[in-house]
Protein backbone atom coordinates (compact mmCIF):
# COMPACT_ATOMS: atom_id res chain seq x y z
CA UNK A 1 0.00 0.00 0.00
CA UNK A 2 1.26 3.47 -0.82
CA UNK A 3 2.44 5.48 2.15
CA UNK A 4 1.80 8.83 0.50
CA UNK A 5 -1.42 10.03 -1.04
CA UNK A 6 -2.35 12.91 -3.30
CA UNK A 7 -5.61 14.61 -2.36
CA UNK A 8 -7.62 16.79 -4.73
CA UNK A 9 -10.18 19.29 -3.43
CA UNK A 10 -12.67 20.59 -5.99
CA UNK A 11 -13.57 24.28 -5.72
CA UNK A 12 -16.29 26.32 -7.41
CA UNK A 13 -18.12 29.60 -6.93
CA UNK A 14 -20.38 29.60 -3.86
CA UNK A 15 -18.76 26.48 -2.40
CA UNK A 16 -19.36 26.19 1.36
CA UNK A 17 -16.10 27.26 3.02
CA UNK A 18 -15.82 24.64 5.76
CA UNK A 19 -16.83 21.90 3.31
CA UNK A 20 -13.45 22.24 1.64
CA UNK A 21 -11.38 24.00 4.32
CA UNK A 22 -12.11 21.35 6.97
CA UNK A 23 -10.82 18.36 4.98
CA UNK A 24 -8.01 20.52 3.55
CA UNK A 25 -6.83 21.26 7.09
CA UNK A 26 -7.06 17.67 8.31
CA UNK A 27 -5.06 16.22 5.43
CA UNK A 28 -2.59 19.12 5.35
CA UNK A 29 -1.62 18.96 9.02
CA UNK A 30 -1.48 15.16 9.28
CA UNK A 31 2.11 14.09 9.87
CA UNK A 32 3.99 10.90 10.67
CA UNK A 33 7.59 10.17 11.55
CA UNK A 34 8.20 9.91 7.81
CA UNK A 35 6.84 13.38 7.11
CA UNK A 36 3.67 14.55 5.38
CA UNK A 37 1.70 11.57 4.05
CA UNK A 38 -0.79 13.74 2.14
CA UNK A 39 -0.18 16.29 -0.58
CA UNK A 40 -3.30 18.41 -1.03
CA UNK A 41 -4.14 20.24 -4.25
CA UNK A 42 -7.13 22.45 -5.00
CA UNK A 43 -8.76 22.40 -8.42
CA UNK A 44 -11.48 24.34 -10.19
CA UNK A 45 -12.95 23.95 -13.64
CA UNK A 46 -10.70 26.55 -15.27
CA UNK A 47 -8.08 27.12 -12.57
CA UNK A 48 -9.24 30.70 -12.07
CA UNK A 49 -9.92 32.25 -8.67
CA UNK A 50 -13.27 31.26 -7.19
CA UNK A 51 -15.47 33.13 -4.74
CA UNK A 52 -16.70 30.82 -2.00
CA UNK A 53 -19.71 31.44 0.22
CA UNK A 54 -19.78 34.81 1.93
CA UNK A 55 -17.16 36.28 -0.38
CA UNK A 56 -14.00 34.31 0.45
CA UNK A 57 -11.73 34.32 -2.59
CA UNK A 58 -9.53 31.28 -3.21
CA UNK A 59 -6.97 30.69 -5.95
CA UNK A 60 -7.00 27.01 -6.96
CA UNK A 61 -3.76 25.20 -7.75
CA UNK A 62 -5.02 23.60 -10.95
CA UNK A 63 -7.77 23.42 -13.54
CA UNK A 64 -9.49 20.11 -14.21
CA UNK A 65 -7.42 19.90 -17.40
CA UNK A 66 -4.02 20.06 -15.70
CA UNK A 67 -4.69 18.45 -12.31
CA UNK A 68 -2.10 15.71 -11.70
CA UNK A 69 -3.52 12.28 -10.84
CA UNK A 70 -4.94 12.16 -7.31
CA UNK A 71 -5.67 9.24 -5.01
CA UNK A 72 -8.48 10.90 -3.05
CA UNK A 73 -10.94 13.41 -4.50
CA UNK A 74 -13.11 15.61 -2.28
CA UNK A 75 -16.28 17.11 -3.74
CA UNK A 76 -17.66 19.75 -1.36
CA UNK A 77 -21.13 21.26 -1.42
CA UNK A 78 -22.85 24.54 -0.85
CA UNK A 79 -25.20 26.78 -2.77
CA UNK A 80 -22.96 26.63 -5.83
CA UNK A 81 -23.19 22.83 -5.95
CA UNK A 82 -26.98 22.85 -5.85
CA UNK A 83 -27.59 25.86 -8.08
CA UNK A 84 -24.78 25.68 -10.62
CA UNK A 85 -22.57 22.59 -10.67
CA UNK A 86 -25.56 20.21 -10.76
CA UNK A 87 -26.28 21.63 -14.22
CA UNK A 88 -22.64 21.71 -15.31
CA UNK A 89 -22.16 18.74 -17.62
CA UNK A 90 -18.42 19.41 -17.91
CA UNK A 91 -17.99 18.93 -14.15
CA UNK A 92 -20.41 16.00 -13.89
CA UNK A 93 -18.51 14.22 -16.66
CA UNK A 94 -15.19 15.09 -15.00
CA UNK A 95 -16.37 13.58 -11.71
CA UNK A 96 -17.53 10.48 -13.56
CA UNK A 97 -14.12 10.16 -15.22
CA UNK A 98 -12.24 10.78 -11.97
CA UNK A 99 -14.15 7.89 -10.38
CA UNK A 100 -12.30 5.57 -12.76
CA UNK A 101 -8.94 6.97 -11.70
CA UNK A 102 -9.03 7.76 -7.99
CA UNK A 103 -8.71 5.26 -5.17
CA UNK A 104 -11.30 7.05 -3.04
CA UNK A 105 -14.10 9.41 -4.09
CA UNK A 106 -15.59 11.52 -1.29
CA UNK A 107 -18.18 14.24 -0.87
CA UNK A 108 -19.08 16.72 1.83
CA UNK A 109 -22.58 18.10 2.36
CA UNK A 110 -24.47 18.59 -0.91
CA UNK A 111 -21.42 17.54 -2.88
CA UNK A 112 -23.13 14.13 -2.74
CA UNK A 113 -25.69 15.48 -5.20
CA UNK A 114 -22.93 15.86 -7.78
CA UNK A 115 -21.84 12.26 -7.22
CA UNK A 116 -25.45 11.15 -7.59
CA UNK A 117 -25.90 13.23 -10.74
CA UNK A 118 -22.83 11.50 -12.17
CA UNK A 119 -24.50 8.14 -11.46
CA UNK A 120 -21.87 7.10 -8.93
CA UNK A 121 -24.27 6.48 -6.04
CA UNK A 122 -26.89 4.30 -7.76
CA UNK A 123 -27.66 1.33 -5.53
CA UNK A 124 -25.51 2.68 -2.70
CA UNK A 125 -26.11 4.30 0.66
CA UNK A 126 -25.15 7.97 1.03
CA UNK A 127 -25.71 11.01 3.20
CA UNK A 128 -25.77 14.78 2.79
CA UNK A 129 -26.75 17.92 4.67
CA UNK A 130 -29.94 17.30 6.65
CA UNK A 131 -31.75 20.12 4.85
CA UNK A 132 -31.19 18.43 1.48
CA UNK A 133 -32.24 14.88 2.41
CA UNK A 134 -35.80 15.17 1.10
CA UNK A 135 -34.76 16.65 -2.24
CA UNK A 136 -31.96 14.10 -2.54
CA UNK A 137 -34.41 11.24 -2.12
CA UNK A 138 -36.86 12.75 -4.59
CA UNK A 139 -34.26 13.48 -7.24
CA UNK A 140 -32.27 10.25 -6.88
CA UNK A 141 -34.60 7.41 -5.83
CA UNK A 142 -31.91 4.80 -6.59
CA UNK A 143 -29.78 6.10 -3.73
CA UNK A 144 -30.52 5.09 -0.13
CA UNK A 145 -30.09 8.38 1.72
CA UNK A 146 -29.26 8.02 5.43
CA UNK A 147 -29.99 10.65 8.05
CA UNK A 148 -28.36 11.48 11.39
CA UNK A 149 -24.96 10.08 10.46
CA UNK A 150 -21.68 11.95 10.05
CA UNK A 151 -20.65 9.92 7.01
CA UNK A 152 -21.38 6.76 5.04
CA UNK A 153 -18.56 4.49 3.89
CA UNK A 154 -19.32 2.44 0.77
CA UNK A 155 -15.73 1.35 0.28
CA UNK A 156 -14.61 3.28 -2.77
CA UNK A 157 -17.00 6.17 -2.06
CA UNK A 158 -17.51 8.00 1.24
CA UNK A 159 -20.17 10.70 1.60
CA UNK A 160 -20.43 12.95 4.64
CA UNK A 161 -23.14 15.08 6.15
CA UNK A 162 -23.17 18.84 6.19
CA UNK A 163 -20.24 21.18 6.56
CA UNK A 164 -18.36 20.16 9.74
CA UNK A 165 -19.12 16.46 9.13
CA UNK A 166 -16.48 16.56 6.41
CA UNK A 167 -13.88 16.99 9.13
CA UNK A 168 -15.08 13.80 10.83
CA UNK A 169 -14.98 11.96 7.51
CA UNK A 170 -11.43 13.17 6.90
CA UNK A 171 -10.26 11.93 10.30
CA UNK A 172 -11.91 8.59 9.53
CA UNK A 173 -9.91 8.36 6.29
CA UNK A 174 -6.68 9.28 8.09
CA UNK A 175 -7.39 6.64 10.70
CA UNK A 176 -8.08 3.97 8.06
CA UNK A 177 -4.93 4.76 6.10
CA UNK A 178 -2.48 5.55 8.89
CA UNK A 179 -3.95 4.23 12.12
CA UNK A 180 -5.74 5.61 15.15
CA UNK A 181 -2.58 7.05 16.70
CA UNK A 182 -1.83 9.32 13.75
CA UNK A 183 -5.47 10.43 13.56
CA UNK A 184 -5.51 11.20 17.29
CA UNK A 185 -2.27 13.17 17.04
CA UNK A 186 -3.73 15.17 14.16
CA UNK A 187 -6.90 15.89 16.14
CA UNK A 188 -4.77 17.00 19.09
CA UNK A 189 -2.75 19.30 16.84
CA UNK A 190 -5.99 20.84 15.56
CA UNK A 191 -7.54 20.87 19.06
CA UNK A 192 -10.51 19.08 17.54
CA UNK A 193 -12.60 17.00 19.92
CA UNK A 194 -13.45 13.71 18.23
CA UNK A 195 -13.88 10.09 19.30
CA UNK A 196 -11.75 8.00 16.96
CA UNK A 197 -12.47 4.68 18.63
CA UNK A 198 -15.47 3.87 16.40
Amino acid sequence: MISRWKVGVFLFNEVEVLDFAGPFEVFSVTATSEGQPFTVHTVSQDGEMITARNGLKVQPDYSIEDLPPVDILIIPGGLGARENEMKNEIIINWIRQQMKEVKLMTSVCTGALLLAKAGLLDGLKATTHWASVKNFRNDFPNVEVLENVKFVDEGHIITSGGISAGINMSFYIVKNLLGTGVAEETAKRMEYDIDLQY
